[in-house]
């Protein structure tokens, strides 16, 4: 509490000075560790006597972007695709019995950025934006500073103690979330060699791509689902779904065709490819199903090579790692979730949430809970608000409607919608008159109140539920990077080292 008092009576510009020089204080790494052990202490005091089995398993899924409005927005969308108000509704993971909440900035914003809060759950130390698995004291771009500041991370850490590990996303798999599992690097753009800076190429820093193929842990993750095929494919290279996108690598190196080489694994690009394997044989597999992200959810099916959705993902993931002896940690994110969000397009942003629950109620179905935890959270949030005086059951992505079945006006007698966004591509200089638009179109963009080219994340804390062993630590007000602390005590590791 002295920090805080001391930090409090500084002027604004003497505050400013020290975070500009990169004073911290106390915030180094190991604060970070030993209050997230603390903290963990302080929540076994609460469990009751019958939670002293150790997890096995650990899943964690991680909305990109998820906040509680997005939650909110989403639950209610769901109910109504079922004929329901909605409002009644709950999605498959604020069911499970244990919640908190968690503070999401970094050590040098207030607002976040993903990687530094991804970096939190799977670290335990918080660090600045765009660090992927380093410390706060790496200063943007500086590739020297990684290997002396470089976080060990929780999958690290289960391929090391003989455990299987997966990760699945709907966004790259080289992006900022994904890239904290197994990455170290001090710039969480550096997705294939050509993104490096010219001193990072010079001094033949892997980038994230080259990172997983080359991961040194334990035998290599077992599956990794998702998009980003272009990182992983000489840029000489035609993508075989799309025969005007080649790969991206200036190295010439295929890295899917090295990862297949190893140990050995599977490749897949597409639904063919993807349903042909089966999980009996336990293969090791790389799919990688767009050049870029994976198409939103409202889109998924015109893909020309039928990607799978995230809960056939999750679905896949299980039955593979399932059959390691063992146990396995795998991530499941929700990416897209995020870049909706941004786009200030409501409608793929919860229709990707509404698939993110559905992916959580597949692993549900199939984990058992006395020997599988289940965590479910968020990076971060975004601007999106709910507003107006609706009546129950109103379209969460329509217009406004009050009592008496007209719909609600500004001050100038036009209509405005439920959902909107402080900032974004969706200011208008004059409101719209919405009476002729169908704002529950999937390509309607929400109005925001700053003009932006893309909206931003919020502050706000982010929600977390749990179930299984371990998930009774899942409680109050948490730092993010206690997240870790929690789970590695679910596993009964009782620390970061092996």
């Amino acid at each position: 509490m002295t920090r805080w008092r001391t930090r409090a009576a500084l002027t604004l510009p003497a505050l400013l000075a020290l975070l500009a020089a990169g004073v911290t204080g106390a915030e180094e790494p190991n604060r970070w560790a030993s209050e997230g052990r603390a903290a963990v202490a302080r929540a076994k005091g609460l469990a009751p006597a019958a939670t002293s089995a150790r997890a096995r398993n650990v899943i964690l899924f991680l909305g990109d972007g998820m906040g509680v409005t997005t939650v909110t927005s989403a639950r209610i969308l769901e109910g109504q695709r079922r004929g329901e108000t909605g409002e009644e509704n709950l999605l498959a993971f604020e069911r499970l019995p244990h919640v908190a909440l968690i503070k999401t900035y970094n050590t040098d914003q207030q607002t976040p950025d993903s990687a530094g809060t991804m970096t939190a759950i799977v670290t335990g130390a918080k660090t600045r934006a765009g660090m992927i698995s380093v410390d706060e004291h790496v200063e943007r771009g500086d590739f020297a500073a990684v290997a002396e500041h470089r976080l060990p991370t929780l999958f690290e850490q289960a391929e090391d103690r003989g455990l299987a590990t997966g990760v699945v996303t709907t966004a790259h798999v080289t992006h900022a979330t994904p890239a904290c599992t197994y990455a170290h690097a001090p710039e969480r753009r550096w997705e294939d060699d050509s993104r490096l800076s010219e001193e990072a190429r010079a001094a033949d820093f892997p980038d994230i791509a080259r990172q997983l193929v080359e991961w040194p842990h334990g035998d290599g993750l077992d599956v990794v689902l998702g998009g980003g095929r272009r990182y992983f494919l000489p840029r000489t290279t035609v993508d075989p779904e799309y025969g005007d996108s080649r790969g991206t690598r200036e190295d010439e190196r295929n890295l899917m065709a090295e990862w297949a080489a190893r140990a050995p694994g599977v490749t897949v690009w597409n639904r063919a490819g993807f349903d042909a394997v089966k999980p009996q044989t336990g293969p090791r597999l790389l799919g990688l199903f767009q050049p870029s992200h994976m198409q939103f959810e409202a889109d998924r099916t015109n893909d020309a090579g039928g990607e799978p959705s995230l809960a056939e993902m999750t679905r896949k993931a299980i039955e593979i790692l399932s059959r390691r002896p063992g146990g396995y940690v795998l991530l499941v994110e929700g990416g897209r979730i995020d870049h909706a969000h941004h786009m200030g397009n409501a409608h793929r942003a919860l229709a990707d949430t509404v698939a993110f629950s559905d992916a959580v109620q597949t692993a549900l179905d199939l984990t058992r809970r006395d020997d599988t935890l289940i965590v479910v959270t968020a990076d971060h949030g975004h601007v999106l608000t709910i507003g107006g005086y609706s009546v129950r059951g109103n379209p969460i992505l329509g217009v406004v409607v009050e009592n008496g079945g007209e719909p609600a006006i500004d001050t100038k007698g036009r209509p405005y919608t439920t959902l909107g966004y402080g900032n974004g591509p969706g200011f208008r200089m004059q409101r719209p008159d919405l009476r002729e638009v169908d704002t529950t179109a999937p390509d309607f963009v929400q109005e925001a109140t700053v003009p932006l080219l893309s909206e931003t994340h919020s502050a706000e804390d982010v929600p977390a539920y749990a179930a299984g062993p371990g998930a009774y630590l899942i409680h109050g007000v948490q730092e993010q990077s206690y997240l870790y602390h929690a789970m590695v005590e679910a596993l009964g590791w009782n620390g970061p080292k092996p």
